[in-house]
């Protein structure tokens, strides 16, 4: 099935660029140039990726990222001349999945769009099989400790029956914990298994993660219980 690709860009160029190499991929492109054409065109075509440029008109690709994570759960990867690391801090933390700061080569940027894609398949697939289910039969699966729910179908995570508000990344990273139960998991693997590459973003990025996690989970995030560290390592989950 093609995939649908969202680009958004107001480098009339680069945007060219961005469509003709997605397209040989075998990808849908739907392309916007600047931040509120990119809402209207996310909400009326909804695709399964989203290329989001941070410095645009209108409405720059912070708080296009920021609305669209109210609303769906769509990869987004951020694009950036700027090279700072508070940068990729505040992209990840309005919810962008994936980062790369220009100028990228093409090479690249295809291979975290084929990452980003494959990303959602490969953890259904992999819960399925160690539930000893077919992989079309994934959407099935939820996973249960005590008063907290997680279902892989509907990327939703309810406490004690109430729906939480996670964002994607903070749901693949409690599902990749969770599927782990008693094992310690360290920021590394971490990185590579939630991220599916060797983030450089450093093993900060996990532990923010986790901190959001442990507000929302957590009976008392400053004394956790369910997502415990293991200093020096990383961290275990006990359910």
């Amino acid at each position: 099935m093609e995939t649908k690709v969202l680009v958004v860009e107001d480098d009339p160029t680069l945007l060219e660029t961005l469509e003709y190499n997605l397209a040989r991929q075998g990808h849908g492109v739907c392309m916007a140039a600047d931040g509120l054409v990119a809402l209207e065109v996310a909400r009326r075509e909804h695709p399964d990726l989203i290329v989001l440029d941070i410095m645009l008109p209108s409405l720059d690709g912070i708080e296009v990222c920021r609305i669209l994570r109210r609303e769906t759960n769509v990869p987004i990867l951020m694009l950036t001349a700027r090279v700072d690391e508070i940068d990729k801090v505040v992209g990840l933390e309005v919810g962008a999945d994936d980062y790369l700061t220009k100028p990228f080569s093409m090479r690249e940027l295809l291979a975290r769009v084929k990452a980003l894609l494959r990303r959602e398949r490969l953890i259904r697939e992999e819960v399925a099989a160690e539930n000893g289910a077919k992989p079309e039969d994934a959407s099935k699966d939820i996973l249960t400790f005590d008063d907290l729910t997680m279902d892989l179908a509907r990327h939703e995570v309810s406490l004690a029956q109430t729906l939480l508000r996670l964002k994607p990344k903070e749901f693949d990273l409690l599902v990749f914990l969770a599927r782990h139960r008693g094992i310690v998991l360290s920021r590394d693997l971490i990185l590579e298994r939630v991220w599916d590459w060797e983030y450089d973003g450093g093993s900060r990025t996990v532990d923010v993660h986790v901190r959001w996690l442990r507000e929302k989970i957590e009976r008392d995030p400053a004394h956790p219980s369910r997502i415990v560290t293991v200093r020096g390592i990383g961290y275990r989950f006990e359910g």
